[in-house]
């Protein structure tokens, strides 16, 4: 399955602790809050000031939880050098107020002005949060993980595997952006053929969320007119930097969450030093042009997607997008009406890692409650949303002829669950109790056994 930070997506759990507690804290904040303004009062994104207030001189950040917009306090920005006249790296936005001073407000690459000065972890908490990572993994019925986290991660991974407790499947990406040379010595650096841990693609960024309004979009938002997102690349850069590293030998997968970034990897991927057969990858591929889903057949791109983004996003994507970019939005039925191999995964920390909730969205497009339907003509079945969790993708990293399926030879990677998942009504999928996950034919996780 694949995960940002999927366990895409065990992550740097250190930040996954931080952003549960943001996210807990906001929402009290919030609820308080609104609880006090009269009915129907505007609440909007809060200003370094407003952080200010609570922080006094502790440098804060809180970031939204897909990862694509931060807001900083006073001391943060301070910290950081960032002013009024800083100019954004590309791919970034930082928002200023009326006289010209920063909002707090940090878009996309501009984060990194401040996350660059945050003292990392230890190796203990390094160590503490990918365990607790990991557990989580198993204990929701995850054997397998393709992830994005940091280096430091991976040699922690390292540890465990060699303590004899690492127990999940781990393929560790690499950063697209990163020099061509260190992507090399980080590839050596670990048995590529190690069937619990190694090393796996490129991972790059061509865009932001739809959330934050930085996707980036062929045509402006329908509730932003003025806006089109924030592509992370020129053409002429993205080009030059897969032909280098495709020629390297590598596979590689971008985050693409607009029509114009999922159109910008695909012309950068049909260059003729580009291999058709490196099964090349565009991660979430959320809104795609329809003109652009054969282009994923005809150059051999994987659609690797994460159905459980839908139960957030269809409470307003149709307001970003308008209906007619909307109706082609989470189009898995459609990639694989066009022939498009389908890998699905969970977006681990953005969502919750639990692979039901994903399974229940790909066949109904319906909210947990079951009150509201999203275009529902691009639903699919349950052997085909199956596949995509299982097969699709282990063939997504080229495991297929060792994972994936349940018959003898392949690695005996299976889970207990307390429901047929073929046979349960839908609206029960997202309640599915993992009894025990066994990794290797080893048992990973034992859970309360009680049929429920």
């Amino acid at each position: 399955m694949s995960n940002r930070r999927f366990i895409k997506e065990v992550g740097l759990l250190r930040w996954v602790w931080r952003t549960a507690i943001r996210q807990y804290h906001k929402r009290v904040v919030r609820r308080d809050h609104a609880m006090r303004l009269p009915t129907g009062e505007w609440m909007t994104l809060p200003t370094r000031q407003d952080l200010d207030k609570v922080s006094g001189d502790h440098p804060a950040i809180l970031g939204r939880i897909d990862g694509h917009i931060s807001v900083a306090n006073s001391a943060a920005l301070a910290a950081a050098g960032i002013t009024g006249k800083t100019t954004p790296p590309q791919g970034g936005a930082i928002d200023l107020d009326p006289s010209g001073e920063p909002t707090g407000i940090l878009r996309e690459t501009a984060q990194e002005l401040v996350n660059k000065v945050i003292p990392p972890p230890t190796h203990d908490e390094r160590m503490r949060a990918d365990q607790l990572a990991i557990a989580d993994a198993v204990s929701h019925g995850v054997t397998s993980v393709q992830d994005f986290s940091y280096w430091e991660d991976f040699l922690i991974y390292e540890e465990l595997e060699k303590a004899g407790t690492l127990n999940l499947r781990i393929t560790e990406w690499l950063p697209f952006k990163a020099p061509l040379e260190e992507l090399k010595k980080m590839r050596a650096h670990h048995d590529a053929n190690d069937p619990m841990l190694h090393t796996g693609f490129l991972k790059g960024f061509m865009d932001g969320s739809l959330g934050s309004r930085t996707a980036a979009m062929k045509a402006p938002y329908a509730d932003d007119p003025t806006n089109t997102g924030l592509p992370q690349y020129t053409q002429a850069q993205l080009n030059q930097m897969v032909v280098e590293r495709a020629q390297a030998g590598f596979q590689i997968g971008f985050h693409a969450i607009g029509d114009k970034a999922a159109a910008m990897a695909l012309d950068a991927f049909d260059q003729p030093q580009v291999s058709r057969s490196a099964r090349n990858r565009i991660e979430h591929a959320q809104v795609v042009d329809p003109a652009d889903i054969p282009r994923f057949k005809k150059l051999g791109i994987i659609a690797s997607m994460q159905p459980n983004h839908l139960l957030t996003d269809m409470n307003w994507a149709q307001d970003r997008l308008g209906p007619n970019r909307a109706a082609y939005s989470y189009a898995w039925k459609a990639f694989l009406d066009a022939g498009v191999p389908l890998a699905f995964g969970t977006d681990y920390p953005v969502e919750p890692i639990t692979p039901f909730r994903g399974l229940y969205a790909a066949v109904t497009r319906q909210n947990i409650a079951a009150t509201k339907t999203y275009f529902p003509q691009n639903k699919i079945t349950r052997g085909q949303a199956l596949y995509a969790y299982t097969q699709g993708s282990a063939y997504a990293e080229f495991a297929e002829k060792h994972k994936g399926k349940l018959i003898p030879g392949y690695d005996a990677d299976f889970i207990l669950v307390d429901r047929d998942l073929y046979k349960t009504p839908a609206q029960s999928i997202p309640y599915t109790h993992v009894q025990e996950t066994y990794v290797a034919g080893q048992e990973s996780f034992a859970g309360d056994t009680h049929l429920q």
